[in-house]
């Protein structure tokens, strides 16, 4: 596992960034998994090929932590390394080139890495010392140093090495660092940065002047942050009731969620969200038009409605239209749009009900995208 020393310990970092986005130890690795959309071999693979049911990637059994992105994954090995495969517009997976590979590449041959963040074809990333790097497309400053250019390998954002977590939008990011402050930079034209305005940012802008800022999410263009009083506050587009306040007005500064103290996770999907609770039940907002919401309709929802009546989730993931979580017990269920096999059944029905991925009770982590799932097995 990589190492975790001073205030990057894996405790720390678990508390921070939420036991559902981090397994838990003894874990230190495990299978990867993926099934859906081939396009791009995003699936790695080594084929183009869709599936309806989870396949292997490879034979490693080393996986610790992935995310999916637009039309690629991004994983980091217990021993720290990073690996990419997918589709390579604009350098995205690092290997500095603009390649394609349906298979796992490396990046780089560092051992140091903790998590990558993956968005419209660029990705942040944190290593074990605290810093911030990026590379991929620079539309809208989303890779924030300081312009619109792409990159092809990694490079440091700033020199600091205070940041704890992050998310990659539709050209826009994200970030919390170690002292609670939130930070955003990028594409800004809903207000999604949270800065009151519709301006560009090439480099990153603090929000406000708190410091209880805890986890990050977001996607196409909406955000949203969990604070350490277990407060849950969301900002950018609301055309499908996707910021959960009951409306659907967009907002270009922080709006509170309810007025709950008890939300421990969140997941902003494309036009949909899921948050989590201390309590362990699950709530879905916004567009449920493929079912994705999990409350056994199709209809939208302003405000947060609970999914099913358990209370043992650990982890969530809000896609395109489709949606994922895992159970304390290690179980996983999906819901919502399948037109690609992506909720794993073995078939292309769509579900507005959570249903489970086959039997096992082994899966330590969920990744869900546009057109794709993933998981990793202990």
């Amino acid at each position: 596992m990589p190492n975790y020393s001073g205030k990057w310990k894996l405790p720390t970092v678990m508390q921070a960034e939420g036991a559902g986005n981090w397994p838990k130890p003894p874990f230190s690795g495990g299978e990867a998994w993926m099934w859906g959309a081939g396009s791009n071999g995003k699936l790695g693979q080594g084929n183009t090929t869709d599936y309806s049911s989870p396949v292997q990637v490879g034979a490693l059994t080393t996986w610790f932590t992935g995310t999916g992105a637009w039309a690629q994954t991004l994983m980091v090995t217990g021993s720290g390394t990073a690996w990419a495969w997918g589709a390579g517009n604009f350098g995205v997976l690092g290997q500095g080139n603009t390649t394609s590979y349906s298979s796992p590449v490396q990046i780089g041959a560092l051992t140091n890495w903790l998590k990558m963040f993956g968005g419209y074809y660029a990705v942040q990333a944190t290593k074990t010392d605290g810093t911030l790097w990026a590379w991929g497309s620079g539309n809208s400053g989303v890779l924030g140093v300081g312009d619109t250019t792409n990159r092809s390998s990694p490079v440091q954002v700033g020199a600091l090495t205070t940041w704890l977590t992050a998310a990659v939008g539709y050209r826009f990011t994200l970030a919390a660092k170690t002292d609670g402050t939130l930070w955003t930079w990028g594409k800004n034209n809903y207000g999604q940065l949270g800065q009151n305005n519709t301006t560009d940012y090439s480099s990153p802008v603090q929000v406000g002047a708190l410091t209880d800022w805890l986890k990050v999410s977001c996607n196409y263009q909406n955000s949203g942050a969990v604070k350490t009083d277990g407060t849950l506050w969301m900002w950018g587009r609301n055309n499908h009731g996707q910021l959960g306040d009951g409306s659907v007005t967009t907002r270009s500064s922080p709006v509170q969620v309810g007025a709950l103290t008890n939300w421990s996770d969140l997941s902003c999907g494309v036009s949909h969200t899921l948050g989590l609770k201390t309590d362990g039940t699950v709530w879905a907002w916004g567009d449920g038009s493929s079912g994705q919401l999990g409350d056994g309709t199709t209809v939208n929802k302003s405000s947060p409605v609970q999914i099913g009546a358990l209370a043992n989730w650990s982890e969530i993931g809000a896609g395109l239209y489709t949606s994922g979580a895992r159970t304390t017990d290690k179980k996983l269920y999906v819901w919502g749009w399948n037109s690609s096999g992506q909720l794993g059944q073995g078939n292309t029905t769509n579900y507005s009900s959570p249903v489970q991925v086959g039997a096992l009770t082994t899966w330590e982590l969920v990744m869900v995208s546009r057109y794709y799932m993933g998981g990793i097995k202990s």
